[in-house]
């Protein structure tokens, strides 16, 4: 045994000392789409490095496996580097650059950004690549997760992914694959909103994420917080390659490859398990999610390049009424609890699109064409008993499509860039409705079936000027929105959107920055298409774009030598024309996110908001085998209700968010990242516990009615949490081996959540009516702390 270890073990080593690894690519103009020749590719810290041949071409032999950050230079363009590229012994590594031309007259001033400045979008922009997403402490290859890092977005205790920037709601951000936009990101999402428990892109075939927190470029519209620009990988050009991913709760599997000389694909899919792991642990919810991403690049010839995307996800949830071993008091109260609130729910949904660009000598046209669709279906039944219509509570099924077509035309010249383009969509909105529960108290049983169709158009203009040598840059731009939902919204003129950013450079890396714009977003399909007796309610109250208006200023400085920036931004965002209930006279943005619908009622636009804060930023991009991150943000976020005075605490009003971020790379490619978070904490609606106590009441909802005569009087602690990550890499001849132990919360905080209203119940299962007034159940409040030591080990096998 003992010559047998001994014998792997110099198999192993002989391996690893004489097989090494390869970069190889292409170099293109991204305005003309042509090759840039004898351009110089560098592996940075080392002596390795190649230039391009005449087809922009270029490879790079002989490098030891690892982690290395590789820059492209050539005279007359501006530096690129990419950041953390993986280099294996299994296969070539794929590494494609674009180089924008460098139109300053003064290139010995002005040093050209290795964060890649946007000349749409100056400021407000983080970037994350592929390795940054997969190791990323707490992250479980998450991007919903993993973007918590950056200033200005908090997050919550719970399990959930909504993503709240700016102290906007999570339904303010969109989404973009490759330029077709993504409505659904997360895995029972909530509609009328974007959040969900777990994201379903798969990290394996992302390349790079911007995150667009201000400063909106002209030809995106749609959001009042965010854009997430998502660029996925090329498939591989030379061979067939796939990558199996084992975690926790799911499996993934990965390939990518060539078809014929001018197409390659990239394919994943992934199955969870998590209903049997739930289901171990006496969970009350088995969910289970499945989903898939598809991506094929054409090169119908130098000047044409057609892609498809497709992304989708299968999601089922069903309740457990099994009772499990030593269940506590506590135990059992809080899962009772679950059962008597959480619906039965099942949902898919699907985005897919073609883009074509076609190129020319000074810039090209981009035509998309999209299509995308959720279907969101829940029942509820009194004490889950399906055995008769008598106990139905709500049967809720909806769906939201969308079919989308974009046009946009790019010129660059000398120190400007000008775009123009312009959009069309044709959405419908179906809704099948059985519902006791929600009007209660007006005795009102609602059962609706409605098909809606909408609408929408826009177009825009926009452009950027350098002067003085680049060091200011100008941006402007302006678009104009309608859509048939409501008289005000029916005229573009009504949503005019102008923007203007400006970016100085006081020295060569020190960034003046400030942006102010005007933006607007459709409120969602569940407002939208709402009836009562077959007539559109809010069509009829006249419901209208949600207006915002947002003045941002920051500085920025840059040590590209050392990957390191710094940067602080001061913002104000001011809202107007905001949904709010006409039920309950409270702005949707004080409604907090859950699994369920948000804005499934009559509403006017008569609400006003208002976001500001201050963000500081520090990022290390890998150096000397370290990395770290560090943010922090003061923000207030606050909105008006038709019955209150004045503003309250919005649901997303966070106060102050800290994020603190490192790893380290060791010897024999260990390596080792920590995250320590600390949010403020968010208010709450309280309980009216004489309303809720009413058995009518309590029978119909089995939960409690909140008092939104006291919206969010109450205030929740802030909560801290500290998540760790180790990884293992193994490198062999034909495949790689990266194991990896991810835990969330590792010192088992319990943060505090809005406590619960739950039933006094003997010792049968049985709810007490309360002795001094029959018409009463008694009920009692239960604490509801979020929070537990969440250990995943992970296994990813490339070949």
């Amino acid at each position: 045994m003992r010559s047998i270890s001994l014998l792997f073990n110099f198999l192993f080593i002989s391996t690893l000392a004489f097989s090494q690894g390869i970069i190889r690519g292409k170099i293109i103009n991204p305005v003309n789409n042509e090759p840039v020749a004898f351009a110089n590719v560098l592996v940075l810290e080392t002596e390795l490095g190649a230039i391009s041949d005449e087809n922009g071409e270029y490879e790079i032999t002989d490098i030891p496996p690892g982690l290395y950050n590789v820059r492209v230079s050539f005279v007359g363009f501006k530096n690129k580097t990419a950041f953390e590229v993986q280099v294996t012994l299994a296969r070539p590594v794929q590494l494609d650059f674009e180089l924008l031309e460098d139109a300053s007259e003064l290139s010995e001033v002005v040093v050209s950004s290795e964060f890649s400045r946007s000349e749409e979008t100056p400021l407000s922009v983080r970037k994350l690549n592929a390795n940054e997403i997969e190791r990323y402490p707490g992250g479980n290859r998450d991007i919903s997760r993993v973007i918590q890092s950056f200033p200005g977005v908090a997050s919550t205790p719970s399990f959930r992914n909504d993503i709240l920037i700016r102290g906007g709601a999570p339904n303010e951000n969109k989404f973009f694959i490759d330029e077709i936009e993504v409505p659904v990101i997360n895995h029972f999402s909530t509609q009328g909103s974007s959040g969900g428990p777990v994201g379903i892109l798969n990290v394996n075939l992302i390349k790079n994420v911007d995150l667009i927190a201000g400063g909106f470029p002209a030809n995106r519209m749609g959001a009042l917080s965010s854009f997430f620009e998502f660029q996925l990988k090329e498939g591989r050009r030379d061979k067939m390659a796939t990558q199996l991913t084992v975690g926790a709760s799911e499996l993934t599997l990965s390939n990518e490859g060539p078809i014929g000389e001018k197409t390659t694909y990239l394919l994943s899919a992934r199955r969870s398990y998590l209903q049997g792991l739930f289901k171990l642990l006496g969970l009350p919810f088995l969910p289970t999610f499945n989903d898939f991403q598809l991506k094929t690049t054409t090169k119908l010839n130098d000047k044409t390049e057609l892609t498809f995307i497709g992304v989708g996800a299968i999601d089922k949830f069903v309740l457990n009424e099994a009772v499990p071993d030593n269940e506590t008091e506590k135990e059992q109260e809080n899962r009772l609890y679950l059962l008597d609130v959480l619906p039965v729910q099942n949902q898919w949904n699907y985005a897919t699109g073609l883009k074509l660009k076609r190129f020319r000598e000074n810039g090209f046209w981009t035509f998309v064409l999209s299509r995308n669709m959720l279907n969101n279906h829940s029942v509820k039944y009194a004490g889950n008993d399906e055995s008769s219509k008598e106990n139905l509570l709500f049967d809720y099924l909806s769906q939201e499509s969308e079919n989308k077509f974009r046009a946009e035309n790019s010129f660059f010249g000398k120190n400007y860039t000008l775009k123009y383009g312009g959009n069309y969509e044709y959405s419908r909105y179906s809704i099948e409705n059985f519902d006791r529960s929600t009007l209660a108290a007006e005795g009102e049983i609602v059962v609706e079936k409605s098909v809606t169709h909408f609408n929408s158009y826009g177009a825009f203009i926009s452009g950027s000027k350098n002067l003085y040598g680049e060091r200011l840059l100008l941006t402007g731009g302006i678009r104009v929105d309608g859509a048939d939902f409501g008289e005000k919204a029916q005229n573009p003129l009504n949503q005019i959107s102008p923007r203007i950013s400006a970016s100085y450079q006081l020295k060569p890396n020190l960034f003046l920055t400030a942006n102010a714009g005007i933006y607007y977003q459709k409120p969602p399909y569940t407002v939208l298409g709402y009836r009562e007796k077959g007539e559109l309610v809010n069509q009829e109250n006249d419901v209208r774009y949600i207006r915002n208006s947002q003045v941002i200023a920051g500085i920025e400085l840059q040590s590209p030598m050392k990957n390191r920036r710094f940067t602080a931004e001061a913002f104000y965002k001011h809202y107007s024309n905001y949904p709010s209930s006409i039920r309950n006279g409270i702005s949707l943005a004080n409604l907090g996110a859950d699994f369920g619908v948000i804005g499934n009622e009559p509403v006017e636009s008569n609400s006003k908001g208002r976001a500001y804060g201050l963000e500081l930023l520090a990022q290390q991009r890998l150096y000397n085998n370290f990395y770290g991150i560090a943010s922090f943000t003061l923000v207030r976020s606050e909105f008006t209700n038709p019955n209150t005075i004045g503003y309250a605490r919005s649901s997303w009003d966070n106060r102050i968010i800290i994020s603190l971020t490192a790893g380290k790379r060791f010897g024999k490619n260990w390596e080792i990242g920590a995250r320590w978070r600390y949010v403020g904490g968010t208010p709450y609606t309280p309980y009216d516990y004489a309303e809720s106590s009413l058995i009518s009441n309590w029978d119909l909802r089995n939960q409690g009615i909140l008092d939104y005569t006291n919206i969010n009087a109450n205030s929740l602690a802030g909560f801290h949490q500290l998540d760790l990550r180790l990884d293992k890499k193994y490198y062999f001849k034909k495949w790689n081996l990266n194991w990896y132990v991810d835990i969330q919360n590792a010192y088992n905080y319990k943060a505090e959540q809005p406590p619960i209203l739950v039933p006094v119940r003997d010792s049968q299962g049985d709810i007490l009516v309360d002795p001094n007034d029959p018409t009463r159940y008694q009920l009692k409040y239960l604490s509801n702390p979020a929070g537990s030591v969440l250990p995943t080990v992970g296994l990813i096998v490339e070949f």
